[in-house]
């Protein structure tokens, strides 16, 4: 696909939304809903300056750090568990009873084991997104082709040569499907922490809009929350097509032939 066919593809849809939610606001009164340039407008007031540093840089930090906690405990617990066949039978159980769990549950919890700071915040998202990549990485391992398996397990390929050259490459697929998944729980965990007993943060900032009758601001809050979600989803793109890039180049392979 040509570099213009993908700008076109990208911005096409949205710029016909604006348009059709400029085209039936026009000339509208309503207060909950603002017109597109009003709200662009507090959009630029509101988050480009102070608050960007106050709001929106210390959500985006522990964002990271949970989704880099929850990435990686998933992949390495996922590897150990799916390589481990009584390992696995005996957590089975326990892993569905804690993924059933909603993590928003957990919340009043954390704030009493953990306190009401950063380190709650983060722990709230980890216990949500861990579960995409952990599962998906069990499941992986387990898929392994068993020809495969046996012929590593022929030439003595054990232990860690094992999983890095033989086991990773082949759950990888499923690992980064996982990954997508964990991004958009994660940034949801991440509001849903910040509603309670915060004093900054994307959520509790948003929480304080709609309390006050803000309603572009509020509104503006959540347009910040889909600007970051996109940005999430370029940069997992970006990187699955460097990580896959021998599975994507098989799957056109497969295609054409």
């Amino acid at each position: 696909m040509s570099p213009l066919k993908r700008i076109a593809y990208f911005f096409g849809l949205p710029i016909l939304l604006i348009a059709l939610w400029y085209a039936l606001s026009f000339g509208s009164t309503n207060f909950f809903v603002p017109k597109p340039i009003e709200l662009a407008q507090t959009l630029w007031t509101t988050w480009i300056g102070e608050r960007f540093v106050d709001d929106v840089l210390p959500s985006l930090g522990r964002l990271a750090v949970g989704l880099f906690f929850a990435i990686g405990l998933g992949i390495v617990l996922g590897l150990l568990i799916g390589s481990t066949r009584w390992l696995r039978n005996l957590l089975e159980p326990l892993l569905e009873f804690f993924r059933a769990i909603p993590p928003p549950v957990l919340v009043p919890l954390l704030m009493l084991l953990i306190g009401v700071n950063d380190s709650m915040k983060v722990a709230v998202i980890i216990s949500g997104a861990i579960w995409p990549v952990l599962l998906n990485t069990v499941e992986g391992v387990r898929a392994v082709d068993s020809v495969l398996s046996d012929s590593c397990r022929s030439y003595g390929i054990r232990g860690f040569a094992r999983i890095r050259y033989f086991v990773l490459p082949a759950v990888t697929p499923q690992i980064m499907a996982g990954v997508r998944q964990s991004l958009s729980i994660g940034l949801i965990l991440m509001v849903i922490s910040e509603m309670f007993a915060s004093s900054s943060g994307l959520g509790f900032t948003i929480v304080q809009f709609q309390r006050n009758f803000a309603i572009p601001e509020m509104w503006s809050g959540i347009v910040v929350l889909g600007l970051i979600g996109l940005g999430l989803a370029i940069i997992f793109q970006f990187v699955e097509r460097r990580v896959l890039h021998w599975y994507h180049g098989l799957k056109e392979i497969t295609h054409d032939s």
